[in-house]
Order: structure tokens, then C-alpha cells, then sequence
């Protein structure tokens, strides 16, 4: 599970020409769903939204970083947004397989936003109009923009194998770039070796 999480002084979402969610300060979450995500996900990103600390306090002389969004009692705004899922390291057009589709999504998304509610306050819970053409409008407050991953550390610690073949990776690329670069070294040398010769030859002659 993704977030796409921004400290706002307010945010609503359109559609049509109606305004469906609308918050004033707080954050806006663009969530996005991957196929695989469990109710773990959904938990672990529900409390991590409302804890991270993206406020500043008076408390003790205007510490940054210092209250979350439930500690300040603001308000939260989600928006889904399966493209946060997109694949683009082939080609020119985004590829969305990684999406968890349409209809379980939307079953998702409304557990998650109702789950926020359950932990912190549904009156404080905004969202937008699921899988219709919106228009997103926020003053993000700073900038501050935070990108959150459920799975996004946990993912090399589950599978070791998948780093080791990245580090296989890299070494092999850095091996194939000495080799080019040894082989660029002995074709210059070799190179000035021939110029000398043919310099020595011309004043023998």
C-alpha cells in the first residue's frame, strides 16, 4: 500500500461541478492499492498516516516535526490513486498490472478510509468520489510531502535472494566497465606505441 501524504492549509476534490471532500488544514492522502495488499497493510499505514509527524508545536518553542495529524485534532482528505502503481521501465505507457483492480479496490479503499475513522475521528475523515475523473486543488503547507510504503523496507528483508542478484548485478556492471576501461587504456597505449614507431621509421629514413 502506497501514500502519497502532504501537509495542506486545505484541499478538496471536484467532481464535475461538484465538490465532493474538502478539508481545511490537515493532510492529503493520494492512496494507491497494490494487488497483493493485505488488512495488515491497511493497518500499518492507518496508524502511520495518523502518527507521522509532519506539525509543528508551540509547545516547547516551535518544534518542526513534532505532532501528527491526530495529535493537532486536524483533518484528513483521501483520494485514490491506483496510479501510484504504475510501471514505467518499458516503454513510453505506464503499465498499472501491479493495481489491485477495480471492484476489490474500491472495497479496500472504503475499509481503509473507514479504519482512520475508527482510530481517530470519522467527521475528520474526507474523501473523494472512488474511480470517477476528479480534480485534486491543495495549498500544500511548506512544501512537505511524504511518500509512504507499507512494504517498502520489508520487501528486501522477506527476499534475500532479490538482493543478492541486484548486488550480482552491479558487480558484473562495474566488472564490464573496468574491462572497457583497461581495454580503452591498452588501445591508446598500443596507439601511441604505433605513432612512436612510424615517428622513429620517417627519421630513420
Amino acid at each position: 500500500m502506497r501514500v502519497v501524504l502532504q501537509r495542506v492549509l486545505q484541499a478538496s476534490v471536484t467532481v464535475g461541478d461538484n465538490v465532493v471532500g474538502a478539508i481545511g488544514p490537515g493532510v492529503c492522502l493520494l492512496v494507491g492499492i497494490s494487488r497483493d495488499d493485505t488488512p495488515e497493510d491497511m493497518e500499518y499505514m492507518a496508524k502511520k498516516v495518523l502518527g507521522i509527524r509532519v506539525f509543528e508545536s508551540s509547545d516547547k518553542g516551535n518544534n518542526m516535526w513534532a505532532k501528527g495529524v491526530q495529535d493537532m485534532g486536524l483533518e484528513i482528505l483521501c483520494v485514490s490513486q491506483f496510479t501510484l502503481y504504475a510501471k514505467t521501465t518499458k516503454g513510453s505507457k505506464p503499465d498499472f498490472h501491479e493495481a489491485m483492480k477495480s471492484g476489490e479496490s474500491r472495497q479496500y479503499f472504503d475499509s481503509f478510509v473507514q479504519r482512520l475513522g475508527q482510530l481517530y475521528d470519522p467527521a475528520k475523515v474526507a474523501t473523494g468520489e472512488f474511480g470517477a475523473m476528479m480534480k485534486v486543488g491543495l495549498v500544500n503547507d511548506g512544501p512537505v510531502t511524504l511518500q509512504l510504503d507499507s512494504r517498502k523496507f520489508a520487501y528486501a528483508e522477506r527476499d534475500p535472494a532479490v538482493s543478492a542478484v541486484a548486488v550480482a548485478k552491479d558487480q558484473r556492471r562495474q566488472g564490464f566497465g573496468q574491462k572497457r576501461s583497461q581495454a580503452s587504456g591498452g588501445l591508446q597505449q598500443s596507439s601511441e606505441e604505433h605513432s612512436s614507431t612510424c615517428t622513429l621509421t620517417a627519421k630513420i629514413e
